[in-house]
């Protein structure tokens, strides 16, 4: 739900008929953040939530950071990030902007492994778990670092772990699935278009509005390389399937992940991305040939 509330070109009307339909056609597992409009995103999920009230739909949100720098450094230290009074408060914003009694899923937003042993962020967690508060709690991995919260997985704190896999960012397959699959840990599948690229859609001219955090992602070398490996992609894409869909289906073909958070803002992409999650996995031919399109980054100045 990012790009409902922090991403240029949102529409009240669009967001709305967009959230309802993916209801009306399965969906029930929504991911916002308090970053997301400082708020505005949990608030737009809350109404959803009003609005059926006889659907059991999950809502996933996230803390923001106490020092608001995304993503968290290695020399961060807890009590500038994340420390316990600091979680109890925004717990409690986020209960208010969902109008929710307790949090399905309640995620770190940044995170460093490093914090694997401190004690202050485990009491407040255990003590909002404890209060009925919050149901589960997870961990939003930084940016191409998939194996920065191994350690802090094994605390049995956790029970999810929302991570960027695509046909691009594989190595979450390395040693993050095989260890959320032996702790029984959700895994969620974030940015499954790698930012857009994967739609397809962008060319070596393409430019975004400055307001749209999008032009600080996509700066010149990244646009290039970006373009370069999605147009690699093409000609293996199967006939009477686009590159989205067969993006999606990549990711669903993998039994390892439970849930994939897509941003769907327009009423032809909730139609088009929830008719991928028909259970219909991608042939093993195509799996082994994109699993050669296999792209490791790593993070830089750019890469929030």
């Amino acid at each position: 739900m990012w790009g409902l509330a922090g991403w240029t070109g949102s529409d009240e009307k669009e967001i709305n008929e967009a959230l309802h339909k993916s209801v009306e056609l399965g969906c029930n597992f929504f991911d916002t953040a308090w970053g997301y409009g400082s708020g505005l995103s949990e608030q737009i999920l809350g109404k959803l939530l009003k609005d059926y009230p006889g659907r059991k739909l999950y809502a996933a949100t996230k803390i923001p950071p106490k020092n608001r720098k995304w993503p968290s450094k290695p020399d961060f230290k807890i009590e500038d990030v994340f420390p316990a009074d600091y979680i109890i408060e925004y717990t409690e914003k986020s209960l208010a902007n969902l109008g929710a009694d307790c949090i399905d899923l309640l995620q770190f937003h940044v995170w460093e492994d490093a914090w694997a042993n401190q004690d202050e962020w485990k009491r407040a967690i255990t003590k909002l778990t404890e209060q009925g508060k919050v149901k589960h709690w997870g961990i939003s991995v930084n940016r191409w670092e998939p194996d920065n919260c191994l350690q802090s997985l094994q605390t049995n704190l956790f029970s999810a772990v929302q991570v960027i896999y695509n046909i691009f960012d594989q190595n979450p397959e390395d040693h993050l699935f095989p260890l959320c699959k032996k702790l029984d840990i959700g895994i969620i599948a974030r940015v499954p278009f790698d930012e857009g690229t994967l739609t397809g859609t962008f060319t070596y001219e393409t430019v975004f509005p400055k307001d749209d955090w999008r032009a600080t992602y996509f700066v010149p070398e990244n646009l290039k390389s970006s373009v370069d490996h999605a147009n690699a992609l093409k000609p293996i894409i199967p006939n009477k399937m686009k590159m989205p869909e067969m993006a999606l289906r990549f990711i669903l073909s993998n039994r390892d992940v439970g849930t994939i958070i897509p941003g769907m803002r327009k009423l032809k992409n909730v139609e088009a991305n929830i008719a991928s999650s028909d259970g219909k996995a991608l042939s093993k031919e195509l799996l082994a040939a994109l699993k050669q399109h296999r792209w490791d980054r790593l993070p830089t100045g750019w890469s929030q």
